[in-house]
């Protein structure tokens, strides 16, 4: 396991364990990773200056209304998910308005990409993100990086995104640099697809308001149609998926004018 992953883990039983218990003391936190005071004191200042946590005298205090979110919005670290997500956040440039779908995928991709330092430096307002899905407003909007705008709706409690009408009318007033979409299925004859037909609608209008279109999506996805079409492949410009895709299913889609990135 690299530092990088290592420090990642810590995080994530880090921000787990505040959940939970609202507080830790850097002993707590010592004895709960296995790791040496100075290490928490690190990893107790970068969470608070992510505003992940708030420093207080000997150890950190949960201050996010994401540790409130359910456990299927908490990726593993060794999780593919994980790797897809954070290759879609590297590709955003500084000054975009990026738009988000809900789902887990989708919400590690917002994570990683609020979590750049080099977007933190920039300052205030570095990136604007636009979305349907609540959990991923609740974090970001705590990210002074971050600009959030949230599509009003009707929520649906499955999946945290909200639909119908008022959403349509924001989007019709927007314009959006990239969409990282999140799928139930996408195949390349079918297109990206999910179960649900309020969310179909929605993001169908969000694919129609992009400049590109990147649909981030494990290789369980791929060749899946799901009850609700999204959009057909033409409409789709990147593909984001892990390095266990088959190779036929890869050409597939290249085959359709799909840019594929394994990872």
């Amino acid at each position: 396991m690299t530092a990088a992953a290592d420090q990642a883990t810590r995080w994530r039983l880090l921000l787990d364990a505040l959940a939970e218990r609202r507080r830790l003391s850097v002993a707590e936190a010592s004895e709960l990773l296995g790791v040496s005071a100075a290490t928490v004191r690190r990893d107790f200042t970068e969470l608070s200056r992510q505003q992940l946590a708030s420093r207080t005298h000997g150890g950190v205090v949960a201050t996010s209304v994401a540790y409130d979110l359910p456990a299927r919005y908490r990726i593993a670290t060794d999780d593919p998910r994980e790797r897809i997500a954070r290759e879609a956040a590297s590709r955003v440039q500084a000054g975009s308005v990026v738009a988000f779908n809900g789902g887990t995928t989708t919400s590690a991709v917002a994570r990683h990409l609020a979590g750049r330092l080099d977007l933190q430096q920039i300052g205030p307002e570095a990136v604007t993100i636009v979305t349907n899905a609540l959990n991923i407003a609740g974090e970001m909007v705590l990210r002074p990086s971050i600009r959030t705008v949230v599509i009003g709706g009707v929520a649906r409690s499955e999946s945290y995104e909200l639909h119908g009408p008022f959403a349509s009318r924001v989007l019709q007033d927007l314009l959006l640099d990239r969409l990282f979409l999140g799928v139930d299925g996408i195949s390349p004859g079918e297109g990206a697809s999910c179960h649900h037909f309020g969310e179909s609608g929605i993001n169908s209008e969000m694919v129609a308001k992009a400049q590109r279109v990147t649909v981030v999506a494990d290789s369980s996805k791929l060749g899946k149609v799901a009850l609700a079409r999204i959009c057909p492949i033409e409409k789709i410009h990147a593909l984001i998926t892990d390095a266990e895709a088959s190779t036929e299913m890869v050409d597939h889609f290249e085959g359709a004018g799909v840019e594929v990135t394994l990872v």
